[in-house]
């Protein structure tokens, strides 16, 4: 079962429908290690988790037309991630987040990809602006954030979810709007 989602290439990646038969397996491994997880406030996942998680995550592209695609790499055909437009009931406006597995960080995975779906959304959605939902701690998606052009616009939000201690999760939100995105030139 895949989703019906366009493909975008881009240098390194192509970027297209989650496809369950073929990304389970590789998004249950990104899913169950701690340090990746820890970068969007949570747990590693056990294998019935993963498979729910990624029915939520395919079943987001029913429910609102869009969604998250699955980023591969050119070179090797690997799963390596999570990227795309997103907005579940209650969040704080019209996202494209992101999530790379651990073993391919450090190679500019996260900010390719979510160029591809930013212009996407822009173009093809007709979204007036974009923001990142991003830990206070996660260091490494500020910096992917920063280098597509977004900035911080608001600290400290509160998140309809529960952080790894239990307790609400607090975020900060990025973004910028389609104009600024347009005008950097990309």
């Amino acid at each position: 079962m895949s989703i019906d989602a366009p493909r975008f290439e881009t240098e390194r990646l192509i970027i297209r429908g989650l496809d369950v038969d073929r990304d389970f397996e590789a998004w249950a491994e990104i899913a169950s290690d701690a340090e990746t997880m820890r970068t969007i406030e949570s747990p590693p996942l056990k294998p019935w988790e993963a498979w729910r998680s990624l029915a939520m995550l395919m079943g987001h592209w029913t429910i609102r037309g869009f969604g998250f695609f699955a980023v591969e790499e050119k070179a090797t055909g690997a799963f390596v991630g999570r990227v795309g437009p997103w907005r579940p009931h209650d969040w704080p406006g019209t996202e494209v987040g992101w999530l790379i597995g651990r073993p391919y960080w450090g190679r500019g995975y996260a900010g390719e990809a979510a160029e591809a779906t930013i212009n996407w959304a822009f173009d093809e959605l007709g979204w007036s602006d974009v923001i990142h939902v991003i830990a206070p701690t996660n260091t490494k998606s500020q910096r992917v954030a920063e280098k597509i052009g977004s900035r911080i616009i608001r600290h400290g939000e509160t998140l309809p979810l529960k952080s790894l201690a239990g307790g609400d999760v607090v975020i900060d939100v990025w973004g910028q709007s389609a104009a600024e995105w347009r005008a950097r030139g990309t």
